[in-house]
């Protein structure tokens, strides 16, 4: 379940918890009187849902969206698709708004992603601190071998913030240490959040 850990951080206002409302739903619909139409409400909130998914999915497969990047999106029943983030590339914000405006169901795309500064300080603190949070000799290194990895650096003149998502609060905070450690850096924000419950483990694909 790779790819679903890393959809689900980068991408938090889109997660579609689909198989979790699946038996509510069917337990809906077995409970539903004959005849019975959905709402109006019920029906846009699936279009919703739909658009959702289908804005999170552009996002996760557009090229050279890397681990220093971070694209968010909120969608609104409308149809309006507000775009957010950091990048380093004015290519992959434009790329981003291009992709969403050709889904039939986005009527409005506001795109608010901030393009980084150019700076060779900031790109050397970049693989700095990837190295030091996915050091083969941290229990993080596991994520690196990942086809996306799921801890995204972003930095903008020296401050540091931490986004996606991780297996546990164990690994937060070793990526928040990580990062502190890594000299040349002014502050670090720890924005990751944490899959797992106490009996749950996080498969991988």
């Amino acid at each position: 379940m790779r790819m679903s850990l890393i959809v689900r951080g980068l991408i938090g206002v889109l997660t579609v918890a689909a198989l979790a409302s699946a038996p509510e739903l069917s337990a809906a619909q077995r409970t539903k009187p004959a005849g019975a139409l959905d709402s109006p409400g019920d029906r846009n909130d699936r279009r919703t849902d739909a658009l959702k998914e289908e804005v999170r999915h552009q996002l996760v497969m557009l090229p050279y969206y890397s681990v220093f990047d971070w694209l968010q999106a909120e969608v609104k029943p409308d149809g309006t698709v507000t775009l957010m983030g950091q990048v380093m590339r004015p290519t992959l914000k434009d790329d981003a708004e291009a992709r969403v405006q050709k889904l039939e169901a986005a009527n409005r795309v506001i795109n608010n992603i901030q393009v980084l500064p150019l700076s060779p300080m900031d790109d050397q603190l970049r693989n700095a601190l990837y190295r030091r949070i996915y050091s083969s000799d941290s229990p993080l290194f596991r994520y690196a071998t990942w086809a996306s990895p799921p801890i995204h650096i972003v930095v903008t003149n020296g401050h540091v913030t931490l986004k996606g998502m991780v297996a546990n609060q164990a690994d937060s905070d070793l990526a928040y240490m990580a990062a502190r450690q890594v000299s040349g850096v002014f502050d670090v924000k720890n924005e990751l959040q944490v899959e797992q419950s106490t009996d749950e483990k996080v498969s991988r694909k």
